[in-house]
């Protein structure tokens, strides 16, 4: 099973706020409402947790959650929502997927290189880091690329460097910090939001895209992929 959940946040709440200001911390408060995987495979991995911030058109922040298993927003303090989550089924979504399908599109990602992967003396390959990519040209160009590993292309889109909400979800960079051993070490992300719309090119291709999200930063926000029907996309 595949589930969708919307969670209207409720501005006055102090947690709302904190977490917020916090992507770790949010990666935390959403993750509560799942089990622990219990076998040390990371739960947000184990569940195919996905989740965005959005905004709607009154500039109300809102958490969409996508995952495998069915979340217990009852866990969720007392006051962090506005309304009951809602929560619904989307596996009828799989079921369009095609080759040839048009759809239009939303996705808030990371658009990064890595640089730095040399193999060192030893014949280890270095991991390499993270730098971001900068401008519409290079994010747009990022996506494209993504299209072509993950079975779509795209047919008109915008990209912009931040989300709708300017009061809680506008910020371009997302920090936090994340406990290591007895230090903390500083999470920095930046973040574009795609829309527009795309063609499928390979079912088995998209829909893994779908299920297990593009790019990094999955864990914080990053890699959902919000899909509607194209002949929706008039507002577009």
């Amino acid at each position: 099973m595949t589930y969708l959940s919307r969670l209207a946040l409720n501005p006055r709440s102090r947690e709302v706020r904190r977490d917020l200001a916090d992507c770790q911390q949010l990666h935390r408060t959403i993750m509560s409402a799942f089990p622990q995987a219990g076998d040390g495979e990371p739960a947000r991995e184990r569940f195919g947790v996905l989740y965005r911030l959005d905004a709607d058109r009154a500039e109300n922040a809102f958490l969409l959650v996508q995952s495998r298993a069915e979340p217990d927003w009852s866990r969720l303090s007392s006051g962090y929502l506005l309304d009951e989550a809602a929560l619904k089924q989307i596996d009828r979504v799989f079921d369009l997927l095609a080759a040839e399908r048009a759809f239009i599109f939303r996705l808030r990602a990371n658009p990064t290189r890595k640089i730095g992967t040399r193999s060192g003396p030893d014949g280890k390959r270095n991991n390499g880091t993270r730098v971001e990519l900068h401008g519409e040209e290079e994010w747009i160009a990022w996506l494209k690329r993504k299209g072509e590993q993950h079975g779509f292309r795209l047919v008109a889109v915008r990209a912009s460097p931040s989300v709708a909400d300017a009061r809680a979800a506008g910020r371009q960079t997302l920090t936090g910090s994340k406990p290591v051993g007895d230090a903390s070490r500083r999470l920095t992300f930046f973040s574009v939001l795609f829309e527009g719309r795309l063609v499928i090119t390979d079912a088995v291709l998209f829909q893994s895209a779908l299920a297990d999200g593009i790019g990094p930063g999955k864990a914080y926000g990053m890699g959902l992929l919000s899909l509607a029907p194209a002949r929706a996309a008039a507002g577009v």
